[in-house]
């Protein structure tokens, strides 16, 4: 009687290796230098100011709240899920924080650690759901995402609240001439990068995202793996709702929504070379990709493109990025 062969897990390192080495030469970075002297040769054509500390400074400051949400986005989609419901949870933060602080100093604190606390909620919900009620992950965020809208709706149509004049440095102060917001984005990819690449829950991640159940048969607490992403993401959420109060100086109900940051972020995800389906990419690729819609935006608005028009070109080179990618991997034989 012949045998049955089990397959053997992989090596979880081996596999790890393979993903990164996979992920690491996307063309995103030279096609962010392109745009880059691209638009700079293009606003100058047009008599603009582009290569300017004000216009640059501008740039990165507009691309702190998608940047840091979609770092949070970068970690669920290794993981070989997503997150809909970071919008809303951005409006929530916005206007939860500012009716909570009320224009007090002294209650700043207490406001940041109750938004984090409902960001952790929301995101340990979202992983359960996912992990334990096997839903699908576009149906149980955007869920999440209509339960967290309803509220909003409910409760609140308009500016709420206030932030003290001393939480507004986080949105308007500076160290020397870079903006706090700004070492704050690049803190956040510094440590996120970090763990992607040199911690044992990086590694688990590349794997639960390339094959769940391979990482599963090799040991790795894959459910615990994506609830702990799920997280993450929601509390990138949170901190990116702290930023734009600290701007706008009160909360209000559709900041999250008009900023499209669920659809913004997954699409800064994909121009970074993240693949949708997980395991493949990184949170370099994901900052470029920010970076490359804060530069088309620029351009769109010095050149005084239609607001429809831009969101047309977006779609655009979303999808002719997409399909680059899809052309090198498939000549790659990956």
């Amino acid at each position: 009687m012949a045998q049955r062969t089990v397959p053997q897990p992989l090596n979880l390192r081996e596999r790890y290796s393979s993903f990164v080495s996979a992920s690491s030469g996307g063309p995103i970075t030279a096609v962010l230098l392109v745009a880059f002297f691209g638009a700079w040769a293009l606003v100058a054509a047009t008599g603009g100011d582009f290569m300017t500390i004000d216009n640059i400074r501008s740039m990165l400051i507009r691309s702190v709240a998608l940047g840091i949400v979609a770092i949070g986005q970068t970690l669920v989609i290794l993981a070989g899920s997503l997150d809909l419901s970071v919008a809303y949870l951005v409006s929530v933060t916005a206007v939860l924080s500012s009716v909570i602080m009320d224009g007090d100093p002294s209650r700043i604190a207490v406001g940041v650690v109750v938004v984090l606390a409902v960001g952790a909620l929301v995101g340990l919900v979202n992983g359960l759901v996912i992990t334990k009620l096997r839903v699908n992950a576009f149906i149980a965020t955007l869920g999440m995402a209509l339960i967290l809208k309803g509220l909003l709706t409910a409760s609140f149509d308009n500016f709420s609240g206030a932030v003290p004049e001393e939480y507004q440095v986080l949105g308007y102060g500076r160290i020397g001439p870079f903006p706090w917001a700004v070492l704050l984005l690049a803190a956040l990819g510094g440590v996120v990068w970090y763990m992607l690449n040199r911690t044992r829950y990086g590694h688990h991640l590349f794997a639960v995202g390339g094959d769940f159940d391979t990482a599963r048969l090799s040991g790795v607490r894959a459910d615990w793996v994506i609830i702990r992403a799920h997280i993450f993401c929601s509390l990138t959420a949170v901190m990116t709702g702290l930023f734009i109060v600290s701007r706008l100086r009160a909360g209000a109900p559709w900041v999250g929504p008009d900023g499209a940051y669920d659809l913004q972020s997954i699409a800064a995800v994909v121009l970074g070379g993240t693949a949708l389906a997980g395991g493949r990419g990184g949170v370099g690729g994901t900052i470029a990709g920010v970076f490359l819609l804060a530069i088309l935006d620029n351009i769109f608005n010095q050149l005084g493109v239609n607001t429809f028009l831009k969101d047309v070109l977006r779609g655009v080179v979303l999808i002719a990025a997409i399909a680059i990618y899809a052309v090198q991997r498939k000549r790659a034989g990956r």
